[in-house]
Order: C-alpha cells, then sequence, then structure tokens
C-alpha cells in the first residue's frame, strides 16, 4: 500500500503543466525584428520563440511542449554592430531542390552570390525563462516523468544540439536558476542599469504549422516592466494586428491556407 501511494499522485498530476526554470547566458545574441528585413536589428530582449527553442535544444519530446511564460533579463542592454558575408538568397527553395534532382550538373556559386550585411546585435547577455511543460495529445506517461529529465538534463549540461541566441553561430551556456552567477556573469548591479519599462512593439508569440508546409503567425504587444517580458497565454485577435509593424509579408492570424 506504502508503495503504490507516490505511483497514484503522479497520476494525478499527470494533466497538470509543470514549472521549469532556465538561465541562459552568452557573449552575442540578435532576435531579429520581422519589420526589419534587409539588415538584422535586434530586439532589446529575447522573444518568446527563440526562448521555446533553446528548452527544446535542452530536451524534447512529441508527448510535450513548452509554453513560455515570462523571460527574465539579468543583464542591462548592451548593443554592438557588426559586418558579415552572407549570401543574398537562401538555395533551400522548392526550385533549387527540384533543379538538384533534374540535373546533376546543377550546382548553386557562393562567391556570385554574397553580400555584406549589418547585424545590430546583443552583447554580454543573460536570462532566465520561465516555462511550463504541458501534455499533447500524444502523452500517454504522466507529465513529471518529462520534468524530471528536463531537470536531470539541465544539471548536467546535456542538450541534444547546441542552444543559440538567435543565430546558431551566437552559442548560449544555460544552466538551472543562479548557474548564471555562480558563473560570475550576473552580478547585484547589473539590475540597477535595467530601466523599468520599455515598450517593445510587435512580437511573434508562436508559428502554427498548416498542412501542405503552410504556417499561420501569430503575435503580442511586448514590453519590458523591470526587465521582465510576460508572455500572454493568448496573442492578438487578428484584427488587432492588422497594420501594424511587422505583419507585411508575412502570413498572419487572418491568413487561412
Amino acid at each position: 500500500m506504502v508503495a503504490s501511494r507516490p505511483r497514484k499522485q503522479r497520476e494525478e498530476r499527470a494533466d497538470q503543466p509543470l514549472h521549469v526554470q532556465v538561465e541562459a547566458w552568452g557573449p552575442l545574441a540578435c532576435f531579429t525584428r520581422p519589420e526589419l528585413k534587409v539588415e538584422r536589428v535586434s530586439y532589446p530582449t529575447m522573444t518568446p520563440s527563440a526562448a521555446r527553442g533553446l528548452l527544446e535544444a535542452i530536451f524534447w519530446k512529441p508527448e510535450m511542449t513548452y509554453q513560455v511564460e515570462r523571460i527574465e533579463q539579468l543583464k542591462p542592454v548592451r548593443w554592438t554592430r557588426f559586418r558579415r558575408n552572407e549570401v543574398n538568397n537562401s538555395i533551400i527553395t522548392k526550385y533549387a531542390y527540384e533543379s538538384l534532382r533534374a540535373n546533376n550538373g546543377y550546382r548553386y556559386d557562393v562567391a556570385e552570390d554574397r553580400g555584406q550585411r549589418v547585424t545590430v546585435a546583443l552583447s554580454d547577455v543573460a536570462y532566465r525563462i520561465h516555462a511550463t511543460i504541458r501534455a499533447t495529445d500524444r502523452c500517454t506517461a504522466p507529465l513529471p516523468k518529462y520534468r524530471d529529465q528536463f531537470d536531470r538534463r539541465l544539471a548536467r549540461g546535456a542538450c541534444y544540439e547546441q542552444p543559440h541566441f538567435g543565430c546558431r553561430e551566437f552559442a548560449a551556456f544555460f544552466g538551472p536558476r543562479g548557474s548564471a552567477e555562480e558563473a560570475g556573469v550576473v552580478t547585484a548591479a547589473d539590475q540597477a542599469g535595467i530601466p523599468p519599462l520599455d515598450e517593445l512593439g510587435l512580437m511573434l508569440h508562436h508559428i502554427e504549422y498548416l498542412p501542405k508546409g503552410k504556417e499561420r503567425y501569430h503575435w503580442f504587444r511586448a514590453s519590458l516592466e523591470h526587465g521582465v517580458l510576460h508572455v500572454p497565454d493568448r496573442p492578438l485577435a487578428p484584427a488587432e494586428v492588422g497594420g501594424m509593424p511587422g505583419a507585411e509579408g508575412r502570413a498572419s492570424a487572418e491568413e487561412v491556407a
């Protein structure tokens, strides 16, 4: 009887979202604003989609999903600017794919398509991500099982791929709560440089993946309150998104495939 009691408690908690916290830091970050398409200009803080990608790089299963609730900014904003050689067009397109299949002699010359782009990025960043683990319709095991697996991987620094801040070359280091301070990245003086309120404008809430490879974008109005970005449970309604900067040229909640 005593041995079966914990199992019953786990079953009762199986459908309840479980909280996780991760601290992440690194030398560079770029969370690109959607309304600036030619040159990359970062938001002043981490976006929910980037935070979700970092969590999934640590641990992911099809039986669970992450919902980011808030992101704490542990260091004041520091900007940096640099130029990089990048390609102007992406070769991962339907035309390029079909050309490669139809013609083995088809080649893509990077030197002919190279151009310089300015990146306005963030330097010396640190964040604390608050999220919940939620079950999907494929979940058959108690949800605390996945939370415990996440905590174990977080404690030993395990990940499926190197987490990054926006661009893959901007590597992110991570750990449990308090690890950034233990690493000497965050000090008490850093909190003094964070403004009480900062309006960020339109920000991506999440991407809804539709059949046939199509996507639908959902947005919310973002602001930093004493360095904390609160992510609402629901994005903006379609009528509120129309005409806002950043919605042009992208699929929005109004477009139904």
